[in-house]
């Protein structure tokens, strides 16, 4: 099951050890998908507010 992360800071902090971060866009919002050994930790945004977000990632996105 994935572990539902709701602080920004802390997926950012997360992101630095995952391998891929994928992006879903659905009409409601964005979900941020982050890839470590381990674990799927999700991040759910609204769109315009993902973009902002998306740079300070520290791991390759894909877009799905």
């Amino acid at each position: 099951m994935p572990i539902e992360v709701k602080d920004k800071e802390e997926f950012v902090e997360l992101s630095k050890n995952a391998s891929e971060c994928k992006v879903k866009k659905n009409k409601d919002g964005t979900k941020l998908k982050l890839r470590s050994g381990r674990y799927m930790y999700t991040l759910k945004l609204e769109s315009a507010e993902a973009e902002e977000f998306l740079p300070k990632l520290g791991c390759p996105t894909v877009q799905i």
